[in-house]
């Protein structure tokens, strides 16, 4: 890999969001401007059902910038000016109702076999949200036409599709090991018990041909985990699918996939049992889908604690020796470090007593994996006692509200009368996932902390009451096949602020050696609060990762406010930062242009439920002259 390229999602394969770059560094930092700017045109309106954001992580290889947007465009960029080379479009249907709208970015393979000046030696492959993957030359975006039928494989054969929502659908970038793609699937998994099966495939990079797949639900009774689903709830049960980022080991010949909740996600009545594989992270044979290892981060999971965040493929000192290891992040902020090679916890795991389920037909697994080390990432309890409040009256309305809650910390099952949700659905560590220094041995991880209120409601109640149970701002979920609707909503005080006490966003260093956090700082401002001067100790809900320099520096965006910032790696202290044209929900890059110059660069276009400012803005900022 040249050293001043971005081949990768995460720079390089095991994602650890890392680059050895230093011509931009902690002494200069102050001196980084605005290079220059690309709009991609696509800053049409948010569908009602669905949310919209611009989120990908660009690549830099054979001297060119490549990125998605939202709706699947892959754009080529000049990396020096950010001049356009070329676009394609693959059409996707803007009328049609899909569940979320982004793409987090592409991925590239090069045929070794190849002639230098054969077309589609060099290959993008984007993975779309209307479930198809299309592979594309490098040099002209035109399409592959060996590549499947004309460039393009229908990701939907083999699937069986619900009907309701364009919910079966592709929104992370693809792995690519040994000439093979490998992909997952996003879906939307409160609809029903019995959905689309969240199949990993991998299908040949020349050629579009399926070479294996590998479904998180067991489908024969011969797998070890068809024990750990009760009767045959196997057969019907959907979901459980990879839809954030993969990691890939070519040397060991490994992917590693984070499986997510079995659905629906906060009823598990028919899916009784510890379900294995689901959210889990699972070691796969590249060459042929089989299962090498897993490790499972909740068992029979009411809670949609899903995996989202990259596995981060690393190397630390034990005993003198280095291990190979892959850090594994979630969204209750436990991080789980695993022998990469056996799925071991480096640091001692213990299952601890859980509570139990009130629910009629539920059955909370009795224990949970908890990590003796590193500490959690986020505080795991909120109680009607920690309230907070911009004032009294603010603080007495949450206590009043938390106290009709049953809240026994992050593993409190889904209750008729509401339960805390704490640290939340989307925290601590989501897709943005960890980064890692090598040099220093420290982890970064941008974490969240916003309770939410978690309901079932028998179904025939549910009828009677629904004009009642319809809010702004809360989520309903029809959960068909079982006997009770879904609700969930923040935990927000009369002025719309968290009711739990701040930072609700933050960024934390821990020493992946010891376990012991280094430092841990505030991320962001949200931007209601600006005017109040203590609020930019509170931080702000962030969706994005953090990229680490060799310079001493980590650059993140992802929070509510339209600022990238640069943290002295060391101390966490903020040192530079920048204005953006719209938020920045997306992880950003570096990567050295011809001319020999860095230059740093975030994909600045919103995203639509976190409020945040809208655009279609790509940003790159490099060293004034």
């Amino acid at each position: 890999m040249d050293q001043g390229e971005w081949p990768s999602y995460g720079n390089d394969a095991g994602g650890t969001r890392y680059s050895p770059l230093a011509e931009i560094d902690r002494h200069n930092v102050t001196n980084l401007r605005m290079a220059w700017t690309y709009r991609t045109g696509e800053v049409a309106g948010v569908a009602p059902y669905a949310h919209t954001a611009f989120e990908a992580t660009p690549l830099m290889v054979d001297g060119t910038l490549f990125f998605s947007t939202p709706y699947d465009r892959v754009i080529a960029l000049d990396p020096e000016t950010g001049k356009e080379r070329w676009s394609y479009d693959p059409k996707v249907d803007r009328a049609r109702r899909f569940a979320i709208i982004t793409s987090r970015g592409v991925a590239t393979w090069l045929d070794t076999d190849a002639r230098e000046d054969r077309m589609c030696r060099r290959r993008i492959f984007v993975a779309t949200i209307d479930a198809r993957l299309i592979a594309l030359d490098a040099a002209t975006g035109t399409a592959c036409t060996e590549f499947g039928q004309d460039g393009t494989v229908d990701l939907t054969v083999g699937i069986k599709i619900g009907d309701d929502c364009a919910c079966y659908q592709m929104t992370s970038p693809p792995a690519v090991v040994g000439g093979l793609v490998v992909v997952g699937s996003s879906i939307g998994d409160n609809r029903a018990a019995d959905l689309e099966r969240g199949v990993v495939r991998a299908y040949d990079a020349k050629s579009g041909a399926l070479r294996w797949s590998w479904d998180p639900i067991p489908t024969r009774d011969s797998d070890p985990a068809r024990a750990t689903w009760a009767g045959d709830s196997w057969r019907r049960t959907g979901a459980a699918n990879v839809w954030s980022v993969m990691s890939v080991d070519p040397a060991r010949g490994l992917v590693f996939v984070p499986t997510g909740s079995p659905s629906p996600d906060h009823y598990g009545g028919e899916r009784l049992g510890e379900n294995a594989y689901a959210n889990s992270v699972v070691a796969l044979r590249a060459a042929s889908g089989d299962v090498v290892w897993h490790f499972q981060v909740v068992h029979h999971d009411l809670w949609d604690y899903d995996v989202p965040a990259q596995p981060v493929l690393v190397n630390i000192r034990r005993d003198g020796a280095s291990v190979p290891a892959v850090v594994v992040a979630t969204k209750m902020g436990h991080l789980f470090v695993l022998n990469r090679e056996t799925g071991v916890p480096l640091f001692p795991v213990e299952e601890r007593p859980v509570p139990k389920s009130t629910i009629p037909g539920e059955e909370a697994w009795p224990t949970q994996p908890f990590p003796s080390r590193p500490r959690p990432l986020v505080p795991s309890r909120l109680t009607s006692d920690d309230a907070w409040g911009l004032n009294d009256g603010e603080r007495e309305a949450c206590r009043a509200r938390l106290a009709t809650l049953r809240s026994e910390g992050i593993f409190t099952p889904a209750s008729f009368e509401g339960t805390v949700v704490f640290p939340g659905f989307g925290g601590g560590v989501n897709w943005g996932s960890v980064s890692y220094d090598p040099v220093r041995g420290l982890v970064i991880a941008p974490t969240n902390r916003v309770a939410y209120l978690l309901a079932l409601v028998p179904r025939e109640q549910f009828q009677r009451e629904r004009a009642a149970l319809l809010q702004p701002r809360r989520e309903i979920a029809a959960q068909r096949g079982t006997p009770y609707v879904m609700y969930r909503e923040p935990l927000l005080s009369p002025l719309g602020l968290p009711c739990n006490p701040p930072p609700w966003g933050g960024l934390t260093a821990l020493d992946l050696a010891t376990g012991d956090v280094r430092w841990e700082v505030p991320l962001g401002l949200i931007p209601e609060l600006s005017t109040v001067p203590q609020a930019r100790e509170w931080g702000s809900v962030n969706f994005g990762g953090a990229l680490v320099t060799a310079g001493g520096l980590v650059f993140i965006g992802a929070a509510r406010d339209t600022v990238l910032r640069a943290f002295d790696v060391d101390t966490g202290k903020v040192i530079w930062s920048a204005e953006l044209p719209a938020g920045a929900q997306a992880t950003p890059m570096t990567y050295r242009a011809r001319s020999g110059k860095q230059f740093v660069v975030i994909a600045a276009g919103g995203h639509s439920s976190l409020r945040t400012k809208m655009g279609d803005y790509v940003v790159a900022f490099a060293l004034a002259e």
